[in-house]
């Protein structure tokens, strides 16, 4: 093999370019390293199940056989996994992992890098690292957000997740966080492994989306859901108890705003109801549940033309919807937590879980002189441009792949 090659295997996203944070930053990662001649990189996905691998869906696929495609100068392998419930996230990166040191092994690839996208495999980390160094590979893992902390796990799953993070954080060559708070929580919370670790963030981009005003599928989505161009509030995240979805709602129903709020969000009936019988939204005309937008151009779309986007994720490093809204929305309003905070800077206006702190502070908004709103808005491009650009972090992984 090329002496000076470095071979990148990534372990642990379902697919590339689909909805999700590993996917967009594995889609971006590879366009960025396309051309480039010194890195091979070699991606697993799932061929089945939930958010499995569609390459329908990406533009320049060149079809191996059934299960690979080469995208990006990338190659892709579609693994067929037992559908076993919560346990084949688990066992998919296992699996995935022995795939490509086996791969390794056949095309006699020296050196090679695993990275291993969240901490789900812990308990059999240590005999994989050992395997990987057998061949005289290393082995990164990009530690995710708090998982343990997801009030949607039951306590022995929270601390399968704990204990999990624990052991990928001791055993791994290398931790890339992307985020300065992650990196600090692992370096404090398991610096008895003097865990190796580094910092290079989630990126984003400050371009327009490719469709105008009139585009038919803009324009179809707005009538479909009775909203109005610069008429809205928007969210976009998970329905789970973690993003705040309970003082968003109850915030927004207190506020005087005539504008609609439009929550853009995954199915959780329980959750819903749950929130109904509470506050009674579905009484409240402005509250739009408007289900998922997996067409990431339309999505821009729906971003720049809300009035202001509503963040309440608590869970997490550096969240790949805040910075889609940054580089999108001029009047962001993110819970006050620390993630939120590290990204956004100035950016942003803050709010907390006290009842009427948020809908004082859409009131404020909601009469915003225009001025204010396109400094606002300037501010959180340039944030973007210079904190979280895809072609920085394409550079910096460049570097890191030559570190160990």
């Amino acid at each position: 093999m090329e002496s000076n090659k470095k071979h990148i295997f990534i372990v642990g996203a379902k697919s590339i370019g689909q909805y999700g944070g590993y996917e967009t930053f594995l889609d971006k990662l590879t366009e960025g390293h396309e051309n480039n001649e010194n890195i091979q990189y070699y991606i697993a996905t799932k061929a089945n199940g939930n958010g499995c691998m569609d390459e329908t869906k990406l533009n320049g696929v060149t079809r191996i056989d059934d299960t690979k495609f080469i995208y990006h100068n990338a190659i892709v392998v579609k693994l067929q996994i037992p559908q076993i419930g919560a346990a084949q996230a688990i066992y998919y990166d296992i699996y995935a992992l022995k795939y490509w040191i086996n791969y390794c092994k056949k095309h006699n690839i020296t050196s090679p890098i695993f990275y291993v996208l969240a901490c789900r495999i812990g308990f059999a980390f240590n005999t994989l690292v050992k395997e990987i160094h057998q061949i005289g590979g290393v082995v990164y893992v990009n530690p995710d957000g708090h998982e343990w902390k997801r009030s949607k796990w039951s306590k022995p799953v929270r601390w399968y997740w704990k204990e999990s993070e624990k052991k990928m954080v001791k055993y791994a060559d290398l931790l890339i966080c992307d985020s300065v708070n992650i990196e600090k929580y692992i370096k404090s919370e398991y610096k008895k492994y003097f865990p190796k670790t580094t910092y290079i963030s989630y990126g984003s981009d400050i371009t327009p989306s490719k469709l105008s005003d009139s585009d038919p599928k803009f324009l179809e989505w707005l009538k479909k859901n009775n909203v109005s161009k610069g008429r809205y509030y928007m969210c976009c995240g998970r329905f789970v108890p973690e993003n705040s979805f309970e003082t968003m709602i109850r915030e927004f129903m207190a506020s005087k705003t005539e504008r609609d709020f439009v929550i853009i969000t995954t199915e959780n009936e329980k959750l819903k109801n749950e929130l109904d019988e509470k506050f009674g939204f579905s009484n409240d005309k402005r509250i739009k549940f408007v289900g998922t937008v997996y067409d990431s151009e339309l999505l821009k779309k729906i971003r720049e033309s809300a009035f202001a986007n509503l963040h309440g994720h608590t869970v997490g490093g550096t969240n790949p919807s805040l910075l889609e809204a940054l580089g999108s929305t001029d009047i962001n309003l993110l819970i006050d937590v620390s993630f939120n905070r590290e990204v956004a800077e100035d950016a942003a206006l803050y709010w907390n879980n006290e009842e009427g702190n948020l809908a004082s502070l859409i009131d404020k908004v909601d009469i915003m002189p225009s001025k204010e709103i396109i400094m606002l808005g300037d501010l959180a491009k340039r944030r973007i441009n210079n904190a979280y650009n895809w072609l920085d972090i394409c550079k910096k992984y460049e570097q890191i792949y030559y570190l160990l």
